[in-house]
């Protein structure tokens, strides 16, 4: 089965609300499958066709392991928005858990993931988080999920990278090629930061797999990263004030849309 692929991609964020389990957990395994499907049927009215989930609630996060009511939960709604409203479909399970999100990939029949610690190694407020390249791309193959893409993060925010303070991203990004990453994601430094267009171009340049802009653009600035980017996932932007814990704001989201498309 062919991978998924991109091109000048827009992948709007569907944040879950917390999960059974995690401390902000309301109560409703319903409403959360709910809330999920109305918010992706809002991008797909204003012709966003990619899509990703991430249970950006859930905090404070795991580091590498998540709960299987947590895989078992965001399986569910994965599978009911692609078959419900039939769009390109990823996942990212935070913190790391990696392997629990090419699972549900796997199960919900999804196109793609978002991978934190593909290569190197690198501090999170999670603690330290080190290179699962081999160990993920082994159990994809196992489970026979090689059509599921995996695009990965390098150098990413909320991060210290002094660890690896000697090696460039453009020496990142050719590690995750060369351990056969599927696309490489470019961050600021936290959430809703945009990422360097200097370092988005050195990257482009020296690459043969696609990258993508992971955090920060918007409007004002996404004609300055398109022609290099092949893939733009943006979350905060399309919410409320531009805060990612808000609800969306369709004004917001069609205005993007407009300047995006021409």
């Amino acid at each position: 089965m062919k991978k998924f692929e991109l091109n000048k991609t827009v992948i709007a964020m569907v944040h879950l609300l917390a999960l059974p389990g995690t401390p902000k957990y309301k109560g409703s395994v319903s409403e959360i499958i709910e809330l999920a499907i109305k918010e992706a049927s809002i991008y797909k009215k204003h012709n966003i066709d990619t899509i990703m989930i991430e249970n950006m609630h859930d905090v404070p996060y795991l580091n590498r392991v998540t709960g299987p009511e947590t895989t078992a939960i965001m399986s569910v709604v994965l599978y009911e928005i692609k078959k419900e409203l039939n769009l390109n479909c990823g996942i990212q399970i935070l913190a790391g858990a990696n392997k629990e999100a090419i699972a549900s990939a796997k199960a919900a029949q999804a196109d793609f993931i978002r991978a934190e610690g593909f290569v190197y190694s690198h501090v999170a407020d999670e603690g330290i988080i080190s290179s699962d390249a081999g160990e993920l791309l082994r159990y994809r193959k196992q489970i026979d999920a090689e059509n599921i893409s995996v695009f990965t993060d390098i150098k990413k925010k909320h991060s210290s990278h002094s660890i690896t303070n000697d090696t460039s991203i453009v020496e990142t990004a050719k590690a995750a090629e060369f351990f056969l990453s599927d696309g490489v994601i470019i961050t600021g430094s936290s959430t809703g930061e945009k990422p360097s267009i200097e370092e988005i171009i050195d990257v482009k340049k020296n690459i043969q797999i696609p990258v993508l802009a992971g955090s920060g653009i918007d409007a004002e600035n996404v004609h300055k990263y398109k022609p290099y980017c092949d893939g733009i996932i943006i979350g905060s932007y399309f919410k409320k004030e531009g805060k990612w814990f808000n609800e969306l704001d369709e004004e917001r989201i069609e205005n993007f849309m407009k300047i995006f498309s021409k």
